[in-house]
């Protein structure tokens, strides 16, 4: 026996989350469908509640018995939600979905992707953790679920690690200035500290008398050891710190190998002073510069990535930067000043030329000129007068209004808009997480390598053995830490959506930024993407002895209900008219509407639902067929089984949609339209629009299975749509991009969400993400390009040919180094440009 049973979805957070939770149930024999979203999932068939709910635990995601739920409903003809204003609150997820199960937690004492898998296993052992996302370059983590804030501290500082909660962006933000511009001044005068002793040793060395023991100069040597060992507790104190809680833990991170290399060299150094007798004459040699020099040249490699990471953010901080402090109340009391945190719903705020809008509302008296750029990337200024939607951030540029506070805090779409953009720079792409797969067995592998290498050159190398073997291992330990195979893709991750974000391009997972270099087609709905998503009645051809203002108030009539487009242009024709009400009302899914009205039983629709219903429409073809090759949808209308008037509606495309379409086409995709409309009215728009291949006439449940039909062609697909029936395909696509103003369920599903209502945004995305993905690539490629080469180098494999090893004080410099030219290379997305 078929049920249907509704379940309540936690951990999802992205298109490919609800896509691997939707194979699952469907993969089993007991499951017919399964309508999968972010928070819950609508499951058909005779599988029992229990054995779905352990279907989807196993996919790694937490579900539980909800039969609370609303289904989207549908919609009475073909096409998708009208577009509303371009910033209105459906450009982003609905509100309660951003309040969401998530907790943001600043993390200290990282060094390393090590740091990231420790981090990250022991959030993920919480109970309550759907997914736990830890960013070494933000030194934070985001984590999907509803756990305990108390536990996942716990477990954090148990890992070796500091944490803390703080949910408020603006607080976070201060937090995290303040403690980078802590960590950069202790770095810079560590790393001061630690090179005025190493570096006039090691010219000592080179110039000077050398750094080999004489029985003459024991006494100074001691004193320098002594000073030394003072600098490395306090200037490398948190090396050796980080490193024996590591060891308390039985782990590894790149501060093990700099505790490792550095006090194996002033260990062996101090000995030799101490006791120069059981060394022979060769063996005699100190390296005091190497271990003072190692932790000075990485603490400024430190202090430089601190400052090239904080330019990365900078997308980020110019959003929170968005937010006035203060906003002027008008009440009965007069008009004042309050700090915004002060400002509650409802309030009347005023605005005036110049003023940066503090929270969303609705303007209730006056006009004005709104620069939203910073918000959709669109520089002309919008218009905006009472009854109208503004938002927080936007900028006053002419004029003067009254409007009352909808949303303030974290609900403004300033604020959900940062949120996203946090969450998806905290997320991986399937490359970066190969990356920190590889980091978390780096450090061991290494410590084996330098033990091996060290071995070898102690049995066969040289004499001093001793000497060699010291050297070897700790170049080895020293040249290998993985700071920069951590931070490449995290950096790339941070820059590349945040520049997006300044493009009114919101990215939700960053796996989006990685399918969307491999498209090579493109699918767009027609109306409200394609097209203005405005549609108006062009034309009304009554039959023969019948009325048009009565057809007309029918039409509208049948409609006035609805919120689908054509609906729309019907009602907005008939004007200010009484419309009479209607009885027997059904919703005839893809092909149109009836009820009863003034007593007479109507149809309306597509020539479909009246060739169902055995209407004869045998005049009206001509028309039919004349208004499609304009371009023009037509709607018929019935009346007690006869077909009394054709209803033309012309949905123009949008400004910019051709343009837009022809820069896609040079970047070489194939575009496709997918649309409910009738192939002759779908092909005329196409040619207008520069369309490669047109699928029309498909029905709201088809759009996934046209989607499934490309991809098994061997096509990878980027479907772009903006309404509740375009989001099974959304989810189907391997990238799914919905338009600014689209409905909230389209928006929920798809990975790109485009705040201006321009497909230029389409070309900005995917050339973002190519950008970025490019930019992470050369990150892994140099990081690993260093290991691989600077390894065997430390080793000594080159010491055949040159006769000399490398210097512990070179690695030291060429590890900082590696880190700062990941970091710097990051940052040149910050300045990126899509082409025009």
């Amino acid at each position: 026996m078929s049920q249907t049973t509704v379940l309540a979805l936690r951990g999802l957070s992205c298109e490919h989350c609800i896509k691997r939770v939707r194979e699952t149930l469907e993969s089993r024999a007991d499951v017919q469908s399964a309508q999968v979203a972010l928070d819950h999932a609508t499951v058909t068939g005779s599988a029992a509640a229990p054995d779905l709910i352990q279907a989807v635990e196993q996919a790694g995601y937490h579900a539980s018995l909800d039969g609370s739920a609303v289904h989207p409903k549908t919609e009475p003809l073909t096409g998708n939600t009208a577009a509303p204003d371009s910033l209105a609150a459906a450009t982003l997820p609905p509100a309660n979905m951003d309040s969401d199960d998530s907790v943001h937690l600043l993390i200290g004492g990282m060094s390393c992707a090590s740091c990231v898998s420790r981090v990250e296993r022991a959030l993920q052992q919480v109970p309550g953790v759907g997914q736990a996302r830890v960013n070494l370059a933000e030194r934070s983590a985001l984590v999907l679920g509803a756990p305990d804030g108390a536990a996942l501290i716990a477990a954090v500082e148990h890992a070796g690690y500091s944490a803390e909660i703080i949910q408020d962006d603006i607080l976070r933000r201060e937090r995290q200035q303040q403690t980078a511009r802590q960590a950069t001044r202790r770095f810079c005068w560590q790393s001061a500290l630690a090179l005025s002793l190493g570096a006039p040793l090691m010219a000592w060395g080179l110039f000077g008398g050398g750094m080999t023991l004489t029985p003459d100069s024991r006494p100074p040597w001691l004193a320098i050891g002594v000073i030394t060992l003072a600098v490395m507790v306090i200037a490398g104190g948190h090396f050796y710190r980080s490193a024996w809680k590591s060891l308390r833990t039985g782990s590894a991170t790149m501060d093990t190998l700099v505790a490792l290399g550095t006090g194996a060299a002033w260990l062996y150094s101090i000995s030799v002073a101490l006791w120069p007798d059981i060394f022979p004459m060769m063996a005699r040699h100190l390296y005091f510069e190497a271990s003072a020099m190692i932790i000075g040249l990485i603490n400024l490699g430190h202090a430089l990535e601190q400052r090239a990471r904080q330019r990365s953010s900078q997308a980020l901080e110019r959003l929170l930067d968005l937010t006035p402090p203060m906003a002027r109340v008008v009440d009965a009391n007069g008009e004042r000043t309050l700090p915004l945190a002060e400002v509650r719903l409802g309030m009347t705020l005023r605005l005036t030329t110049g003023d940066r809008v503090p929270v969303d509302g609705e303007i209730t008296q006056g006009e004005i000129w709104l620069d939203e750029s910073m918000l959709t990337g669109e520089p002309a200024a919008r218009h905006k007068s009472t009854g109208e939607k503004i938002h927080a951030g936007t900028v006053a540029q002419d004029g003067s209004v009254l409007f009352r506070a909808d949303a303030i805090g974290s609900q403004t779409t300033l604020a959900r808009i940062i949120r996203l953009v946090r969450q998806a720079q905290s997320s991986k792409p399937a490359i970066g997480r190969l990356a920190d797969r590889i980091s978390a067995v780096f450090v061991p592998a290494v410590v084996a390598i330098a033990v091996i290498s060290a071995a070898i050159w102690f049995l066969v190398g040289p004499q001093p053995h001793i000497v060699y073997t010291l050297v070897i291992a700790t170049t080895v330990l020293i040249i290998a830490c993985p700071c920069a195979l951590g931070l490449a893709t995290p950096m790339s991750i941070i820059a590349g959506i945040g520049r997006a974000a300044e493009f009114g391009v919101l990215v939700r997972d960053a796996d989006a930024l990685q399918h969307a270099t491999t498209l090579d087609t493109l699918v767009f709905d027609k109306t409200g993407t394609l097209t203005e998503g405005r549609p108006r009645v062009v034309a009304v051809e009554p039959a023969a002895g019948v009325a048009t203002d009565e057809m007309v108030a029918i039409a509208a009539a049948l409609e006035q209900g609805s919120n689908h487009p054509l609906a729309h242009a019907l009602v907005e024709h008939a004007g200010p008219r009484a419309l009479a009400g209607v009885g027997g009302f059904r919703t005839l899914r893809g092909l149109g509407v009836s009820g009863d009205v003034a007593g007479r039983q109507a149809l309306l629709g597509n020539s479909a639902l009246l060739a169902q219903q055995q209407v004869n429409i045998a005049d009206l073809e001509p028309r039919i067929a004349f208004w499609s090759a304009q371009g023009a949808t037509p709607v018929l209308l019935a009346l007690d089984g006869k077909a009394a008037a054709l209803f033309a509606i012309r949905d123009p495309l949008r400004d910019d949609s051709a343009a837009a379409l022809r820069r896609l086409h040079a970047q070489g995709y194939t575009l496709v339209m997918l649309t409910g409309d009738n192939p002759a009215t779908a092909g005329v728009v196409a040619k207008e629009a520069g369309i490669d291949r047109v699928i029309a006439g498909v029905l709201p449940d088809g759009k996934a299975a046209a989607i499934k039909m490309l991809q098994r062609q061997g096509h990878r697909v980027a479907m772009i749509g903006d309404g509740i029936n375009d989001a099974p395909a959304l989810a189907q696509a391997e990238v799914g991009i919905a338009m600014g103003g689209g409905s909230d369920v389209a928006i929920e599903t798809a990975a790109i969400t485009l705040m201006r209502q321009s497909l230029h945004g389409v070309a900005d995305a995917l050339a973002i993400a190519k950008a970025t993905l490019r930019n992470m690539k050369q990150n892994l490629l140099g990081a690993f390009i260093y290991n691989v080469l600077g390894i065997p180098i430390a080793a000594g494999i080159l010491y055949p040919f040159t006769g000399t090893l490398l210097s512990p004080v070179v690695a030291g410099a060429a590890m900082a180094l590696s880190s700062i030219t990941v970091v710097s290379n990051a940052n040149r997305l910050i300045r990126f440009k899509p082409k025009a």
